[in-house]
Formats: C-alpha cells, structure tokens, sequence
C-alpha cells in the first residue's frame, strides 16, 4: 500500500512537532525547482548549490521561530527567499551579474567589430562600468525586473513566476527600467 501524499502545511506541522523527515521530504519536493530559480540567476552552479544551502537554511530557520505562515503558497515563498539571497549575494560581494555571449564572454567588454586599441577596450570597459552604476541607482523593482531579463536572459514569464507579479506589471516595471536608465544618462551626462 501507498502512503498518502502529505500537503506542505502538514509536512511542516510533522517537523514543528519532532519529525525530522517531514523537511527532508519537503525540501526534496521543490529542490529542483527553486535550485533552477537560482542558477538561471547566478549562472554558476557553485555559487548557486551554496546560495540554495543558504536558503534551506532560511527556510528552516523561519518555520523553526513559527514564522511562516501557511497560505498554500510554500514553493513561491521559497522562491522568493531564494531570489532575496541571490541579491543579497550580488550585494554583498559586490558582484553585478554580467551579460554574456553563448561562449561565456562578457559582451560589453567584446563589442569588437574590427580590432580596436587598447584606448578603445578601455572605454568600452569604463561605459560598461558606469551603465552598471546607473543601473544600481534605480528602484529596486525595475533593476530587478532589468537583471533578470538582460543579464540572467529571462523570459517575462520566467520573471513573472519568479517574482510573483503578473507579466503586464513584469513589463510595465522594465518600461519604467528602461525610461528611467535614459533619464540618468542625460542626467549624468553620459554618452555611451
């Protein structure tokens, strides 16, 4: 005989009251799910089995003081922590997610249309620098919805799922993203 399939709140309740199983099974039903939300954001599968740790261990840690709040919605809750460390990881190392070619190269350094000086890498390396100043400056919200879409190349689905807003307002905060990027530039006077 089977045994039945245990909802998330249940598996939490069983460990609240002394079942350590009952996390192992939770975590592995969503592990593959919030592990990908990670690396489609970090692109480097150490950076990303480390931070996934960290946020099991966040998980536990706010289940453990009673603090979650069972609404049916544990892997989007997970999700969303894991997207917060995934910030605070680029925050703290201060570490900007880089655009990349399919070979891995970062685009804003290998714009070569012909064979340029070493004046010329050097620019392009100083407007890739302060384009991702300009970008830290924008709200939360939008440099977010701008990270995921251009730096981890995310569909606006894929954001929509992971940030947990519908697909019009995914687009909207990029609009915004994108108006606002302009209004810097000319504010700072900046030419790139």
């Amino acid at each position: 005989m089977r045994k039945p399939i245990l909802n998330d709140q249940k598996l939490i309740e069983l460990y609240l009251a002394g079942d350590e199983k009952s996390i192992s099974l939770l975590i592995n039903r969503y592990k593959k799910k919030i592990f990908t939300s990670i690396i489609l954001l970090v692109k480097d599968p150490y950076i990303a089995e480390d931070i996934f740790q960290d946020t099991f261990l966040k998980i536990i840690t706010v289940i453990r003081k009673e603090q979650y709040n069972d609404e049916g919605k544990f892997l989007q809750w997970s999700i969303r922590i894991a997207r917060n460390m995934v910030i605070d990881y680029f925050r703290k190392n201060n570490k900007k997610p880089i655009i990349t070619d399919s070979e891995g190269n970062d685009v804003l350094l290998n714009l070569n249309i012909a064979e340029d000086s070493f004046e010329d890498n050097l620019l392009k390396e100083e407007t890739g620098e302060r384009l991702r100043r300009l970008i830290q400056e924008l709200p939360e919200e939008q440099r977010e919805v701008l990270l995921l879409r251009h730096y981890a190349d995310m569909s606006f689905k894929e954001i929509s799922d992971l940030t947990g807003v519908s697909i019009n307002t995914a687009l909207g905060r990029m609009r915004y993203a994108l108006s606002n990027l302009r209004k810097l530039i000319e504010k700072h006077q900046i030419s790139f």
